[in-house]
């Protein structure tokens, strides 16, 4: 099913599919936080890329967006001249179902900004990607990332054992936390600004 949302607004940030013009500030974004991303995320370790490679990468990104394969979306200051991290509603799980994930520049940690974007992405996923159940894989030592579904109310529902692997190819596991619509139902987000936009830059009403 094709998405519906490709641009999301809350109260600090713009939640939007990437286009390839914003190679330079996801290089500049990544390339001041490689310290920080390395020992999380396994595709850092092919780090630092060129511009060029990030325009080629960020057209792939837009094309499965299109053919509803994967939704990858940058995460912007309001002004969108800052690239704060990056997230995505992501086509991995079987069923009715995507994957959270998530990482936010060394510079705008301890900001809130990933509870705000998992929540964003929570609101729209429901209401209006009509999903029936929310993943989001963490690694276990990674402890200040798994305060964002603790906060959210994921439920954790287990760690898998030597299921993915790190920069240096060494096993490790992976904790699921999840939630489902049913669960968002019984959730008050009424109080929460999120406006999710389509294709065109139509307001999506829920």
């Amino acid at each position: 099913m094709l998405a519906k949302a490709y641009r999301i607004e809350t109260e600090r940030l713009i939640i939007r599919c990437y286009q390839p013009e914003d190679a330079a500030l996801l290089k500049a974004s990544i390339d001041e936080s490689l310290v920080h991303l390395l020992p999380w995320m396994t595709w850092a370790k092919n780090e630092p890329e060129t511009v060029q490679a990030k325009i080629e990468r960020l057209r792939q990104y837009r094309g499965q967006f299109d053919l509803g394969l994967d939704y990858t979306f940058g995460i912007f200051s309001k002004d969108e001249k800052k690239l704060i991290g990056s997230t995505g509603l992501l086509t991995r799980l079987d069923g009715n179902a995507r994957e959270i994930g998530y990482w936010i520049n060394a510079n705008c940690v301890q900001q809130g900004y990933a509870t705000e974007t998992v929540k964003a992405l929570i609101k729209v996923g429901f209401e209006i990607e009509e999903l029936d159940r929310i993943e989001i894989r963490i690694i276990p030592e990674n402890t200040a990332s798994q305060r964002v579904p603790q906060k959210l109310g994921f439920l954790y529902e287990g760690t898998l054992k030597n299921r993915t692997t790190n920069t240096e190819g060494e096993l490790r596991d992976m904790m699921i936390w999840t939630m489902f619509k049913s669960d968002y139902l019984k959730k008050n987000y009424s109080d929460f600004y999120c406006k999710a936009f389509n294709i065109v830059g139509e307001q999506i009403e829920k």
